[in-house]
């Protein structure tokens, strides 16, 4: 399994998930360019881009048709992967990811971006991060996700979230991809979920109870279940694949 992170994250985000399939899995938590330890080059981030250097590092480990679970970036990530390059991928899950989201929220990013062009930067990411919580988040887990998010560069979070927003068509890829494909929707309006159905008569669906955008973090006994089966069912389909 590969584990990628989403915007002014890094794998840290995603531990629960490490420790729970690491013991009966090979596991790989990334941290994607210009985030955590990784090199932060002053350069144009892409969808595209950060689906190639995932690509690479699974060749680099010898990585055999993961299942590539990516939380809210990460997810667009892991879908644009199994798009352009099928062979590497033997799932995906998106948790929570921005994909073919309501109209009404390109208004909202636009507006984003624009301040995260000024002085207010820092201020702009946490007052955005906030409206993504539940109302029963841990408190000092929400807090650590604020004060973290500063950590990234302000050239790699402007480019990769423009980028990932207005630069890359996510109805594309969902449309394109042939690999199994489960979504984990934590509530807020992140994604048209009649239009990701239509898009994607195969879509396994799953809904978090209980917590905000961060679910893996908040709720992820209630992730791990979900993903449990999915690679059950991943599994099957290209076992199938195998024998026809």
């Amino acid at each position: 399994m590969v584990l990628v992170h989403g915007i002014v994250c890094d794998r840290r985000y995603l531990a629960p998930q490490l420790a729970h399939f690491a013991t009966r899995h090979r596991t790989v938590a990334v941290d994607l360019r210009g985030h955590g330890e990784s090199d932060a080059p002053e350069q144009d981030y892409t969808i595209e881009g950060f689906a190639s250097d995932v690509a690479w590092l699974s060749q680099q480990l010898g990585l055999k048709r993961p299942v590539v679970v990516g939380h809210s970036l990460g997810g667009i990530v892991a879908l644009a992967l199994a798009t352009a390059r099928p062979e590497l991928v033997s799932g995906v899950v998106a948790l929570d990811s921005v994909l073919v989201p309501p109209a009404d929220r390109a208004v909202l990013m636009g507006e984003l971006f624009a301040r995260l062009r000024t002085e207010e930067h820092a201020l702009a990411v946490r007052e955005y991060l906030s409206r993504l919580f539940g109302p029963d988040d841990d408190p000092q887990r929400c807090e650590w996700i604020l004060a973290e998010s500063t950590r990234v560069p302000r050239h790699v979070v402007l480019s990769a979230w423009e980028n990932g927003f207005f630069g890359f068509d996510s109805a594309e890829v969902v449309a394109a991809c042939r690999t199994p494909f489960m979504y984990v929707d934590a509530g807020p309006p992140n994604v048209d979920l009649e239009e990701l159905r239509r898009l994607c008569p195969t879509l396994v669906l799953g809904r978090t109870v209980g917590a905000g955008h961060f679910h893996q973090l908040e709720v992820p006994d209630q992730v791990n279940a979900m993903i449990e089966r999915f690679l059950v069912l991943a599994i099957n389909d290209r076992r199938s694949s195998c024998r026809k």
